[in-house]
């Protein structure tokens, strides 16, 4: 009986660029460890109060405000990325070739592998957080709380946006359930994203923030301001029909 053959098709195989490398994965989980370090801290300067209860709802209230923090974060960091320098400049160079890359490939990374997808946001937290940890130090519990979600939800926001280009049928149900209460960012929201000239819905975390700076133009404001006082224009504008 002739054997039936098991091989994977070309759309099942993962080219080695889209694939998690060790380092990747190292990084990745020092960005994770540095989260799950500054939560242990917020939860024992919680534990040792003189006022646990105060402390923990002013915790929770100050994580609540780094992650709609973070989503305004998300969107400034994008819109600067996607309309300002290029190539060559320095430390940036590479992402910026990537979110351009990005507008005309969107669906590709939804094939990264996770850890290819987070290592560079996840490298940032790992030096960042646990030096922001150490500053804040001295200061109240809602300090860490708020550092610890902030972080969080920008190292992550890497992983909603790589969601809202998900088809629906392959996201995790509670992934989908989230996007469809507007905790994360949805597909149906960050798709106008992706229409030229790529000018709208900058935020990756919720999203809350895309509303405020669309309806009150508050980027395309500060494009005026930086293209009159340096003479440099997004490049968004070229992209204008």
């Amino acid at each position: 009986m002739p054997s039936m053959s098991t091989a994977p098709s070309s759309q099942d195989v993962v080219p080695d660029e889209l694939r998690s490398t060790w380092p990747h994965r190292a990084l990745t989980l020092a960005g994770f460890l540095a989260i799950f370090a500054s939560f242990l801290t917020t939860a024992r300067l919680v534990a040792s109060s003189g006022s646990p209860t105060a402390d923990l709802l002013a915790a929770a209230m100050a994580a609540a405000v780094g992650y709609f923090v973070a989503d305004l974060a998300t969107g400034v960091y994008h819109w600067l990325i996607d309309n300002y320098g290029g190539t060559d400049t320095p430390v940036l160079g590479a992402q910026i070739t990537a979110f351009q890359d990005h507008h005309l490939r969107p669906s590709a990374i939804t094939r990264l592998e996770p850890c290819n997808n987070l290592h560079v946001a996840a490298g940032v937290v790992a030096i960042a957080l646990p030096a922001a940890g150490a500053a804040l130090l001295p200061a109240a519990v809602a300090a860490h709380a708020f550092a610890g979600a902030f972080a969080a939800c920008v190292m992550l926001s890497v992983q909603f946006h790589a969601w809202a280009h998900e088809r629906p049928a392959r996201l995790p149900p509670g992934v989908a359930a989230l996007q469809d209460a507007g905790v994360l960012v949805s597909r149906s929201q960050h798709a106008w994203h992706h229409r030229p000239p790529h000018n709208t819905t900058y935020c990756t975390v919720s999203g809350m923030w895309n509303g405020v700076l669309d309806g009150y133009k508050v980027l395309e404001a500060l494009e005026k301001v930086i293209y009159r006082t340096t003479g440099v224009k997004p490049r968004s504008w070229g992209m204008k029909m």
